[in-house]
């Protein structure tokens, strides 16, 4: 996926506009190493880490803290 997208993505699902084009560089670099790791594929990889940090900016805006 192109950066610009996935931040554009991420930035809708709840990442702080600042931060949205470095997380999707980050997210990307580490899709590549869990399909190493794991196998499958980094689009597979992206959309498992995409899931989480979605589930994890919509906990916070219920003012849900995980482990800090």
């Amino acid at each position: 996926m192109e950066l610009v997208a996935l931040a554009q993505a991420l930035e809708t699902l709840g990442c702080p506009a600042n931060k949205c084009l470095e997380m999707a560089e980050q997210l990307d670099k580490r899709a590549v190493q869990l399909s190493i790791e794991r196998g499958g594929t980094p689009e597979d990889a992206l959309a498992y880490l995409v899931r989480l940090m979605a589930g994890g900016w919509a906990a916070q805006a219920r003012g849900i803290h995980l482990a800090e």
